[in-house]
């Protein structure tokens, strides 16, 4: 997504400073080429080598960063070169002589230099944040057609609670994304998803569970990101990963697990997306101790795991999209369509076992899409990162503009 954008990172003097290490490798990690510059002060927090190693190219903090031969930095070149000037963090004593025009160090003069769009990370005491020196400093910069990047609130490194706090590094990979991407369709939304099987536990070494992949969920979630959407993404157990840092990542179990999980996220969520295979049933009682075989029949008295579709569709207002999944073996059109209603969602995607490269496991799926207007929509068979890729652009005509 920065593919091609070249942004120069500037780092002052302030324990924030080992933010901006993971803030280099998110930037590096969408695509960007980045360069850092440090003040001097800026080295007691982090070194260079870290920052190198992440940046993938050479650190700067003085005109002659070789003394022996001379070398000489061209801060006027490197201002040219950038696409976006990130000062992250901003110190009190930075900010005062970027709104002042000071150019005291190298740090400072590439700044005056550049000659493209300026992001401030303020990072301080929260008494240092409120004090009107700081304030007036903030809207100086403001006036300049600078970005400040809010500092958060929480406790700060004198230990008392308050704002000051740099902005999260993925906060400050959000701004620079809705700068260079501001017509992502998803950007500004949070989209819930669930992916996987549930495991319903009978004893410690057993459950009852499915073949689900959680293939679907992954490829909904990478898709739904990479268009500007904060993902949470609620998965069973499954040998996937993801390193989207727009993706949150949160691993349970049980369907009763799942539930939790979606619960504590449903209400801030934009749109819900129920792509796992939650289990049916579960064991009513769970042995503490493996079952031996002791006869030729065992009889195991199972009861409902938690509707989560249900039960999130009974609370969905009318700001936010719900869409489920059916997975069925006969019947198919008449199943999904009355789970539809049943569940009170926005739209359901169906897929047969009886379709073949469809249904669990494989990389493969084929679907056909339904809402409750009647209308319907049938794809052929395809490879499921292009399936997530139809399903979000469904989605996206459907939001309310």
């Amino acid at each position: 997504m920065l593919n091609g954008k070249k942004i120069l990172l500037g780092i002052s003097g302030s324990i924030a400073a080992y933010k901006s290490s993971w803030l280099v490798r998110l930037l590096v990690q969408h695509g960007a080429e980045v360069k850092v510059v440090l003040s001097k002060s800026a080295l007691d927090f982090v070194t260079p080598l870290t920052l190198s190693t992440l940046s993938k190219g050479q650190v700067y903090s003085d005109f002659t960063e070789d003394a022996d031969k001379g070398t000489w930095t061209n801060h006027v070149q490197l201002g040219i070169w950038a696409d976006l000037f990130i000062m992250a963090p901003a110190s009190a004593n930075t900010l005062a002589k970027m709104a002042s025009g000071q150019s005291d160090n190298f740090l400072l003069t590439t700044y005056m230099s550049v000659q493209c769009p300026v992001m401030v990370a303020p990072a301080m005491d929260h008494d240092m944040f409120l004090h009107g020196g700081t304030q007036e400093n903030i809207n100086k910069l403001k006036s300049f057609g600078h970005h400040i990047i809010e500092p958060g609130q929480g406790e700060l490194a004198s230990g008392l609670i308050g704002k000051g706090r740099m902005g999260e590094p993925e906060e400050i990979l959000e701004a620079v994304l809705n700068y260079f991407r501001p017509d992502l369709p998803l950007r500004g939304k949070k989209v819930l998803i669930t992916a996987g099987p549930t495991h319903e536990k009978l004893d410690p070494v057993r459950f009852i569970g499915n073949n689900s992949s959680g293939k679907m969920g992954f490829e909904i979630a990478a898709k739904a990101a990479d268009l500007g959407a904060q993902v949470v993404l609620v998965t069973g157990p499954t040998h996937l990963s993801t390193q989207h840092p727009s993706i949150e990542l949160i691993s349970v179990e049980s369907a009763k697990e799942m539930m939790a999980k979606c619960d504590a996220h449903f209400a801030s969520s934009d749109i819900t997306i129920l792509a796992a295979a939650v289990a049916d049933y579960r064991p009513k009682n769970v042995a503490d101790q493996k079952i031996k075989k002791a006869d030729d029949h065992l009889i195991i008295e199972l009861e409902s795991t938690e509707d989560i579709a249900a039960t999130l569709g009974k609370r969905k207002n009318d700001r936010q999209l719900m869409i489920g999944f059916a997975l069925e073996t006969n019947d198919e059109a008449a199943n999904a369509q009355s789970k539809l209603v049943r569940k009170n969602l926005d739209m359901i995607v169906l897929n047969s076992l009886r379709d073949e490269g469809a249904g669990f496991g494989g990389n493969t799926n084929k679907i056909t899409l339904f809402w409750p207007n009647n209308k319907s929509k049938e794809f052929g068979l395809k490879a499921k990162s292009e399936v997530a890729h139809d399903i979000i652009t469904e989605i996206v005509k459907m939001l309310v503009p």
